[in-house]
């Protein structure tokens, strides 16, 4: 797992940000971003459930879209095993929805 602090990540869907933060966690390639940065009138949840045999259960949230391509974008763990604690109250959307955004430039610096 790895923290990334000081870059925003936002997850887009067809030019939408349903999420954006400067703080997520990465695991498998899945930006993992904290429940408070997701734009959740954006999504409904879903009847989907999977199992990872190291993260636990884990729930899903699709998105509206026109095209009907929007399902199951998002996840979360909301009782994760102790070896992913670090994505307990957070959610993953798929890696080509999230892109690192530039660098803020700060005056002085």
């Amino acid at each position: 797992m790895i923290l990334t602090r000081g870059r925003a990540v936002r997850a887009l869907w067809n030019g939408t940000v349903i999420a954006e933060s400067d703080v997520t966690v990465v695991v498998e390639g899945n930006h993992y971003f904290p429940a408070e940065s997701v734009h959740w009138d954006e999504l409904t949840p879903s009847d989907r459930r999977s199992s990872c045999p190291w993260k636990g259960e884990a729930r899903y949230w699709s998105v509206a879209d026109r095209n009907g391509q929007g399902a199951d974008v998002a996840w979360s763990y909301p009782t994760p095993s102790p070896a992913a604690r670090e994505v307990a109250g957070h959610v993953a959307f798929w890696p080509d929805s999230c892109h690192p955004l530039p660098s803020r430039v700060t005056a002085g610096g």
